[in-house]
Formats: C-alpha cells, structure tokens, sequence
C-alpha cells in the first residue's frame, strides 16, 4: 500500500494529482465530442495552435491564460479564412496551421535566455510545478466545461451525428460547433500547466477512445472516459515517482496504453464469443 501511497505524501505532489485529474476531466468531456465528431485531428492541431500565444505571453511577462485564450481565437479564424477563401479542404488548412503555430510559438520562445527550459515547460508541462492558484482556475474552467456540456447537450448530440438533421430540428449547428470550439479551447488552456500543450493530447483523445470500445451512450462514454482519466493520471505520478520518469509525459501515455489494452481485451472476448456462436449453430 505504501507504494502506492507514498509518490503523494508532499504537497506539490498533491497539487500535481489534483491539477492533473482536472484536466482529465475537462479533456475527458470535450473530448468525447471530439471522438464522436471525428475531429480528432482537429483537436491536435488546436492544441498546437495554443503555442505561441503561450509563448508570447511568457516573453511578455503576462498571465499564459491570455495568451493561449487569444492564439485559440486566431487559429479558429484562420482555419475559417482559409477554408473559405480558398478550394483546399479544411484538413489542409488545418494541417498548415498545425505546422505553422507551432513553429511560430518556438520563434518566438527562442527569444528569451531561457529557452530551453522554457520550452520544455509550454511543450510537456510541469505537474510538480502546479500552484493552488492553478489548481483554482482550473476548478473554474471544469465547472464551466460541465455546466456548458449539461447545457448544450442535445445541440451537441444532434450535431455529432448528423449537422443536417440538425438545423432541421433547430438546433443551430453553428452555435453549438462554435461553443464546441470553445470548450475544446477552455480544455487545453486549463491543461497546458499540469500535462503540457503537447501532451493534453493523449488526456483529450484516449481515455474517450477507449470509452467508445465500452460504452453504447453517450454519458456512460463520458462517464467511462472520466474513469479512466483519473486512473491515467494517479497511475501515471505513481509510475513517474517510482521510476524517475516524467510526470506529465506518463501521464498522457497512460490513456493510450490502457486504450490498446482494452482494445486487446475486447477483441479477444469477441473472438471467443463468435466462436461459441459458431458451436451453438453447428450443435442445432
């Protein structure tokens, strides 16, 4: 039990495994839309997108949060600019903007003495590093992201399935894409400092894509995702601890390593049951 245990016996420790289970949770749930959606190389991009705008702000000695907050707002205009202004198809405007900002924000970065270090922190996090502050504005946005979801619930089921359908229910397809966007953005800006820009990534699709392997419905899928956040990120510090690894870098693996697990899993379980189909059929 101690091994277990020990990894949170201090308070940076603690505050790392409040702050990462928050940003589990907020990527959990937006990021089961993303799944739904098919977005998921949308999420990625966007979460790249976040960098410079991270960047400047540190260059600029101002609170990342406004920073991030408006990077998200110009990626979104410019995939829309892009997208419309042109005959490339979204993907590819996606995929410029992708390489773009990031690139951009590593520019940017470079200015400072400090760069390496820097970096390694906007790019990969710094669990240990989380504050109570953080972990309070981090407490804000995940009330935000659920209230917002419970809210917008039915807008975003009918937009996940079928856009069409949609507008004809009145649902207003563009106002709930344009919410969605936003709590992909309020994600990755209250997940940056536990998990990194990076790797809010592997929170923000794999415990969602593994909830798909499991669940029929929509809440138990969100429900199933949470779960196996909280467990990505305790598993995580705990391994991080004990073998000396990176925090926020074990973390995001954990979900992706549980997904091929549960992929495994399932996959088996319907092989045997095909084959005691099969014996039942062949026996009548």
């Amino acid at each position: 039990m101690d091994w277990w245990l020990e990894p949170f016996s201090l308070g940076f420790e603690q505050r790392a495994l409040i702050g990462g289970a928050l940003a589990g949770l907020m990527s959990s749930i937006v990021g089961t839309w993303l799944v739904l959606r098919g977005m998921s190389f949308f999420g990625d991009a966007f979460v790249h997108g976040v960098v410079p705008g991270i960047a400047a702000a540190v260059v600029l000695d101002i609170n990342p949060v406004i920073g991030a907050a408006v990077a998200a707002l110009v990626m979104v205009l410019l995939i829309e600019l892009v997208h419309r202004q042109t005959t490339l198809t979204e993907d590819t405007s996606i995929g410029l903007l992708f390489v773009g900002m990031l690139a951009l924000g590593v520019v940017i970065i470079s200015r400072l003495s400090t760069f390496s270090g820097s970096l390694t922190t906007i790019l990969f996090g710094d669990a240990l590093g989380t504050s109570v502050g953080d972990l309070w504005a981090q407490g804000a946005l995940t009330i935000v992201i659920i209230a917002t979801t419970t809210a917008l619930y039915r807008p975003l089921l009918a937009l996940s399935f079928n856009r069409d359908k949609a507008q004809l229910l009145g649902m207003r397809p563009k106002a709930a894409h344009a919410a969605l966007l936003v709590l992909i953005a309020a994600a990755v800006i209250g997940s940056f400092q536990s998990v990194g820009t990076l790797l809010v990534f592997g929170l923000l699709v794999g415990p969602p894509a593994t909830a798909a392997l499991l669940a029929r419905t929509v809440p138990r899928m969100m429900l199933i995702a949470a779960g196996i956040s909280l467990v990505s990120v305790w598993l995580g510090l705990t391994l991080s601890y004990h073998l000396g690894t990176a925090g926020s870098a074990t973390m995001a693996l954990m979900p992706i390593l549980i997904f091929f697990a549960v992929l495994a899993v399932t996959r088996i379980r319907d092989a045997f049951a095909r084959r005691a189909a099969a014996g039942q059929v062949s026996h009548a």
